[in-house]
C-alpha cells in the first residue's frame, strides 16, 4: 500500500497542498481555489488535485484561516465573559497603551462583545493560589441559568487569580455542564497559567469565540476523511510553529489563529540550514495578504505572546507581521481621489477580474498580467488561465479617473504594494534595531515572486532566494512542524531566592504533564525532548526576557549573565538594578519525522537552456514593451543561470528578474537571485 504524507493550507484565495511520497522522496505542489462557503469541500479537492486517497495517508497536516477570518468579519459565535465578582469589566477595559495616545487617526478595536455579556461570580483567590472567597455555587446556577436562557453558543471563563488556583474555574463549568450543556465552555487557566487578567481573559475571549465555528468544521473534516478510510494521524499547525493534534485543536482553537502563516516560516527555517543562510526575512504574498517574518542563526522568532487587533492572545506565538497585500488586493481612490491598493481583497469568489469569475474589480494580479509579468499562456496551477483583456477592462475606469493609461495606472498598482512591503520588512527589522542588508530574501506565497527582487532593491539587500514549490511553501513546512505543548507557570520572586532544588521541583512537575499530554497523542518517550525556559525581569520592570533555563548546580550566575545578554540585545542596555523571575516554562516536542528535499532535477545533463518563448513588459512609459525570456522553472537544472530581465513561470507562482538581476539555480532546485543595485 502507498503511504502518503500531505499538508494542506487553506488561505483567503488558493488552498496549497504539498503531496510527499516517503519512498521515492517525490514532492508534488498544488493549488486549487478556496471555498469559503464549504471550506471542507476545498480540502478534500486539494487530496485529489494531486491524486492521494484518504486511505493512502499516513500523516495528514492542515492550517487553516478559518478562526482568523471569524475574528475579522466578526462572524464568530456569540459568547458570554464569566469573571470573578468585581471584575466584570476586565475585558472591556483592557489596558491603556501610551503608543496610540498620540495618534489622532486611533480607534479602539471593535470588541468581540458587548457589556450585557459579561457576568460574574462571587469567588476569589489569591496571587498564591489560598482561597479568600469560596467558590459561590447558587450565585455560579444562577448566571448559567442566564447563559442558557439568552442563547449564547460559547462562554470564557476568567476567574481573577485562576492561574495560581484553577479549582474554581473548573467547578464553574461543573455548573455549565449541568445548566447549559449546549454551550461550549474555554477556561482561562487551560490556555494560560500565567498572570496579567486582561490578558488571560481576551485569550480565553477570543477561544470561546472561535471555538464551535472551528469545533464543528473539524468535525466535519474528519468524518468525511473517515468516510474515504483515513487512519493516519491528522494534525493542525499552531500559531507558535509547531502542531497540535485536531482533537486538541477542537478544544484550544486560538492556537489556530495564525497557523498558516507559522507553516511558511517553520518551513525557512528548515529551508535556511539546507541552502546555508542563516538569517532570512521571508515575504509570503498569497491572494489576500502578506506575511513577513524574520528567521535568526536558522531559527526563527517566537514570542510569548501575540496580539489580534490590538487584543493580546497570552500563548507562544511566531512573530509575523500581516498586511492586506496579496495577489487578490483591490486597487481604489480614497477621498482625495490618491490611488489605494488593499487591505480589501477580491478573494477566492469572485476573485481578480482577469479570472473570468465574474469579478470586476481592479487588482493586483490584473494590474500584474496588464504589465507583462504574467501571461495567457501559462495557467496558473496548470489549470487557471488569466484573461488580458478582462484585466485591463477592470483598470480601464479607474486609469480613466486618473487621467493615466493602462499600463501606466498598472505600474502604480504594482509600485505600491511594492512600497506596502517595503514597509512590513522595516517594521520587523530596521524599527526593531536589524539592518536588512544583514539578511537575504526568501519569496513565498502565489505572488511573492513578482515583486520579491524590486522589494530587496528597495532595502538594498544582495540575494533574494525562491524555494522550489515557492506558491505552495507554507503546505510544505507543515511537513516539518513537531507536535508542540507549551507548559506555563506564574510566580515572580527574586532570582536570589531561586534555587537548583527549588526549580527543578517546578519543572520536573511541568514536564510531567507534558509528557502525559504527548504520550496520550502517540508520542513515546524516545520521541519527546523537553526545553526549560525562564521569563526574567529587572525589578519594577512591565515585562520580561525569555531565556533558557541553564543545567548547573548554582544557576543563579549563569541566569543573571545570560539575561544581561539577552535583555542588552533586546534593549540596548543593562541596569544593575535586582532581578526577578516571573515564569517558568516548558517547551515539549513531540517529534515528527521530517521529509528530505531531494536535489533538484530538470533537463537531461548537455541539454542547453533555452527559454521557452518571451513576454513583453511595461517597464516604463519610456520602454513600454521590454522583452523578457520566459523559462519555465520545472525545466530548470542546478548550475543553471538566468540574467535578468527574464520571467521564471512555475506550478505555482511566478518570478521576475529585471535589468542587471543574475539568478542561478542551486543543488536542491531553489533559485538565487543576486539583486542589482538601484539605478
Amino acid at each position: 500500500m502507498v503511504t502518503t504524507r500531505l499538508a494542506v493550507d487553506v488561505g483567503g484565495t488558493f488552498t496549497d497542498v504539498v503531496r510527499l511520497d516517503p519512498d521515492t522522496g517525490r514532492i508534488l505542489f498544488d493549488k486549487v481555489p478556496t471555498t469559503p462557503s464549504d471550506p471542507t469541500r476545498g480540502v478534500l479537492d486539494a487530496f485529489a488535485k494531486v491524486g492521494a486517497s484518504p486511505a493512502d495517508v499516513q500523516l495528514f497536516t492542515h492550517g487553516t484561516t478559518l478562526g482568523l477570518n471569524a475574528l475579522l468579519t466578526r462572524t464568530g459565535a456569540r459568547t458570554a465573559v464569566i469573571a470573578t465578582a468585581g471584575f466584570r469589566d476586565v475585558y472591556l477595559l483592557g489596558r491603556t497603551d501610551r503608543t496610540v495616545n498620540y495618534d489622532i487617526t486611533y480607534r479602539k478595536p471593535t470588541p468581540l462583545l458587548e457589556r450585557c455579556d459579561t457576568f460574574e461570580v462571587r469567588e476569589r483567590s489569591l496571587f498564591d493560589g489560598s482561597v479568600h472567597e469560596p467558590f459561590d455555587v447558587a450565585d455560579a446556577e444562577r448566571v448559567a441559568r442566564l447563559v442558557a436562557d439568552r442563547g449564547y453558543e460559547a462562554v470564557a471563563v476568567a476567574f481573577l487569580h485562576a492561574y495560581a488556583n484553577p479549582s474554581h474555574e473548573l467547578r464553574m463549568r461543573e455548573v455549565l455542564t449541568r445548566l447549559a450543556p449546549e454551550v461550549a465552555v474555554t477556561l482561562s487557566h487551560e490556555l494560560s497559567r500565567e498572570y496579567r487578567e486582561y490578558e488571560r481573559t481576551s485569550t480565553a475571549v477570543i477561544d470561546a469565540y472561535i471555538k464551535p465555528i472551528v469545533a464543528t468544521y473539524l468535525h466535519r473534516l474528519e468524518s468525511e476523511l473517515s468516510d474515504g478510510g483515513f487512519d493516519g494521524r491528522f494534525l493542525m499547525t499552531r500559531s507558535g510553529g509547531g502542531a497540535m493534534t485536531a482533537a486538541a485543536a477542537r478544544e484550544m482553537p486560538v492556537s489556530l489563529v495564525l497557523s498558516g502563516p507559522a507553516g511558511g516560516v517553520v518551513g525557512a527555517a528548515t529551508f535556511s540550514r539546507l541552502v546555508d543562510e542563516p538569517n532570512l526575512i521571508t515575504i509570503d504574498m498569497g491572494g489576500t495578504s502578506l506575511d513577513a517574518s524574520l528567521i535568526l542563526d536558522h531559527e526563527s522568532v517566537l514570542y510569548q505572546g501575540a496580539e489580534f487587533e490590538q487584543m493580546p492572545i497570552n500563548m507562544p506565538s511566531l512573530y509575523i507581521h500581516t498586511i492586506g497585500s496579496g495577489g487578490g488586493s483591490i486597487a481604489w481612490l480614497d477621498a482625495a481621489g490618491v490611488l489605494q491598493v488593499g487591505p480589501q481583497s477580491a478573494g477566492a469568489a469572485p476573485g481578480p477580474a482577469s479570472y473570468g469569475r465574474g469579478g470586476t474589480d481592479p487588482t493586483f494580479t490584473d494590474a500584474a498580467l496588464v504589465l507583462g509579468y504574467l501571461g495567457s499562456d501559462a495557467a496558473l496551477g496548470g489549470t487557471l488561465a488569466l484573461d488580458a483583456e478582462l484585466a485591463a477592462a477592470a483598470l480601464a475606469p479607474l486609469a480613466a479617473s486618473l487621467g493615466l493609461p493602462v499600463p501606466e495606472l498598472a505600474r502604480g498598482i504594482v509600485r505600491i504594494s511594492t512600497t506596502k512591503i517595503v514597509g512590513a520588512v522595516r517594521a520587523i527589522t530596521v524599527d526593531l534595531g536589524r539592518d536588512p542588508k544583514d539578511f537575504a530574501l526568501l519569496s513565498l506565497g502565489g505572488a511573492g515572486g513578482l515583486v520579491a527582487v524590486e522589494v530587496a532593491r528597495e532595502l538594498g539587500i544582495g540575494r533574494v532566494v525562491v524555494p522550489p514549490g515557492q506558491g505552495a511553501f507554507c503546505a510544505f513546512g507543515m511537513l516539518m512542524a513537531d507536535v508542540q505543548h507549551d507548559v506555563a507557570r506564574t510566580r515572580v520572586m527574586p532570582l536570589d531566592d531561586l534555587t537548583a532544588d527549588h526549580a527543578e521541583s517546578v519543572f520536573s512537575a511541568m514536564e510531567a504533564e507534558a509528557r502525559a499530554h504527548l504520550e496520550s497523542e502517540g508520542f513515546a518517550p524516545p520521541d519527546q525532548t523537553h526545553r526549560r525556559l525562564l521569563d526574567v525581569r529587572y525589578l519594577g520592570q512591565e515585562h520580561s526576557v525569555t531565556i533558557p533555563y541553564p543545567d548547573a548546580e548554582n544557576p543563579r550566575e549563569r541566569i543573571a549573565a545570560e539575561f544581561a545578554r539577552v535583555h542588552e540585545a533586546q534593549y540596548g542596555h543593562v541596569m544593575p538594578d535586582p532581578v526577578e523571575v516571573t515564569t517558568t516554562r516548558v517547551q515539549a516536542i513531540g517529534t515528527v519525522d521530517k521529509p528530505t528535499v531531494p536535489e533538484g532535477s530538470g533537463r537531461r545533463p548537455g541539454d542547453p537552456l533555452v527559454a521557452r518563448s518571451t513576454r513583453s513588459v511595461y517597464v516604463s512609459s519610456d520602454r513600454p514593451a521590454v522583452p523578457y525570456p520566459l523559462h519555465i522553472r520545472e525545466s530548470l537544472a542546478p548550475g543553471d543561470h538566468i540574467d535578468g530581465p527574464a520571467v521564471i513561470a512555475e506550478h505555482t507562482a511566478t518570478t521576475v528578474l529585471h535589468r542587471g538581476d543574475r539568478g542561478e539555480v542551486g543543488a536542491h532546485g531553489e533559485l538565487i537571485i543576486h539583486v542589482a543595485a538601484q539605478e
